[in-house]
């Protein structure tokens, strides 16, 4: 069993942003684990229906 791990999971949520309103797409974690425990998220993106990909903060769950 390893120590310290390194995992993606994509997931679908709902998002909202100025310029498109509220869409639902596929967000994707990587998180780090110790011992098979979640300890830290290191980066969340999703990706557009252009294939770009982009970061989550500039889409938020508040209007």
């Amino acid at each position: 069993m390893k120590v310290i791990q390194i995992k993606r999971k994509t997931k679908t949520e709902r998002r909202y942003s100025k310029e498109m309103g509220e869409l639902t797409t596929n967000v994707t974690y990587v998180k780090k684990y110790l011992l098979g425990l979640p300890v830290k998220t290191l980066h969340k993106y999703r990706d557009t229906y252009h294939g770009l990909v982009k970061d989550c903060k500039d889409c938020s769950l508040a209007r």
